[in-house]
């Protein structure tokens, strides 16, 4: 086959993908100021340009395809983290998996080209082996991440159980750029329960759910049922670290502190804005003075939550600025066996700010101070904070002085106590 005739067919792959962003098979009426489809056509022209100059004049032969399926991954992941290409190699075996294997207890999204911990299970293998949100993981195995679509690194995260995973790691708190090799065995991860404790004599409720699904959902609402009987009449929702979940749990989570009004919206550029709205019958709490943690490893649904709580003047925030993910992502099959995964609708909080791209910012920021608090926990399993508690007989929750390195968790009690003060 001549090379010309090679390139062209190479084009056509990137030209299907910049097909389904112009829109030229879809929408018949275009906005003002959208792109018009021949600006498409002339960037394939230039992408066609440039394989030539490749293959013709680059200082050895190249792999053509390996520089197209580059090209291809860099062209989604411009758009954003959850958008992939995926090589009819890798589509199969995407396809083919079904879940629920082993893993390490690492949530993982991209940043900066490379694969980025988002959040960590407490107690899970990666917690132990001391990796955290913000850690970027540079390599797994012999794969450098820089080269894998999102959708393959979490494949290759998981594995069967007892079975060992390799990677190369940047500790974001380290002073060293040099990547740390460490083996970690997979295990099957399950998600604490939600932890509970009770702060000031027993009036401020302590709540942290590690992942938002409909378990831990009813937990939250059992636990806020149970609040006025145990004596408490503030709540402190700590969403620190909370990553994993599902957005219509998140939604009802925020109904039970919200009782009217819009949580969240989704809308996409071909996708029908959709308006999740408060029903006032699933709402359990919306009045007990209110105040969430958040931090760089909230993202996804607990960023719904936070979001709708804040700008709905529920409740104040207090911490560091959240990840900044959700979206929808739909998956088309390209006729070659390749597929794009591709970002359709983005989540956006009441106030029209959309998580992926602004995040939630706390209207008090308070840095990390240290990572005591994870090793707090430890000690209690994932648990209630136990360290120096006595019974407080309410139920089984422990009465417990705030560990004065977390900045973060005496900063909310504070403004809880302040609260309960003016009124």
């Amino acid at each position: 086959m001549p090379k010309s005739l090679k390139i062209s067919l190479l084009a056509v792959s990137v030209a299907l993908i910049l097909c389904i962003f112009a829109g030229v098979n879809a929408h018949p009426v275009a906005a003002a100021g959208d792109p018009a489809p021949q600006d498409a056509y002339k960037q394939i022209n230039v992408y066609g340009e440039v394989l030539q100059h490749i293959q013709a004049d680059y200082v050895e032969v190249p792999n053509i395809p390996k520089v197209t399926n580059g090209a291809l991954r860099g062209l989604l992941e411009s758009l954003d983290a959850d958008s992939s290409y995926l090589t009819p190699a890798d589509f199969k075996a995407y396809q083919a998996d079904q879940g629920g294997k082993a893993q390490v207890g690492i949530n993982v999204s991209k940043r900066y080209g490379y694969a980025i911990v988002v959040s960590v299970v407490p107690g899970s293998p990666a917690d132990k082996a001391g990796l955290g949100d913000g850690d970027i993981i540079e390599a797994i195995g012999n794969e450098d991440t820089g080269n894998l679509s999102l959708a393959m690194i979490r494949m290759m995260l998981e594995g069967a159980p007892g079975s060992q995973l390799q990677l190369a790691v940047v500790g974001h708190r380290s002073a060293s750029s040099t990547p740390q090799k460490m083996t970690l065995t997979r295990v099957l991860v399950s998600e604490p329960p939600v932890s509970t404790a009770v702060y000031d004599n027993n009036s401020v409720l302590y709540l942290k759910p590690m992942i938002i699904d409909h378990q831990h959902v009813q937990e939250v609402e059992s636990h806020l049922k149970a609040m006025k009987k145990d004596g408490a009449t503030r709540i402190l929702l700590d969403l620190r670290d909370v990553s994993a979940g599902d957005m219509d749990e998140a939604v009802r989570m925020a109904n039970l502190f919200i009782g009217n009004g819009t949580l969240a919206s989704l809308k996409g550029q071909k996708y029908p804005e959709q308006i999740f709205s408060a029903k006032p019958s699933k709402a359990v709490n919306t009045s007990a003075p209110m105040v969430v943690l958040v931090n760089q490893g909230t993202a996804g649904p607990a960023e719904l939550v936070a979001g709708a709580l804040q700008d709905d003047g529920r409740a104040q925030l207090v911490g560091e600025k959240t990840f900044g993910e959700g979206s929808l992502q739909k998956t088309f099959v390209l006729p070659d066996g390749s597929a794009v995964i591709l970002s359709i609708a983005k989540y956006a909080s009441p106030s029209g700010k959309q998580f992926e791209d602004a995040a939630v910012t706390p209207g008090t920021v308070v840095p990390a101070s240290s990572d005591m608090l994870d090793e707090y926990l430890d000690e209690s399993g994932g648990a209630a904070p136990a360290n120096n508690a006595t019974p407080s007989g309410n139920g089984g929750r422990t009465e417990k002085t705030p560990p004065p390195p977390d900045d973060q968790l005496k900063k909310a009690l504070e403004m809880l106590k302040a609260k309960a003060a003016a009124a």
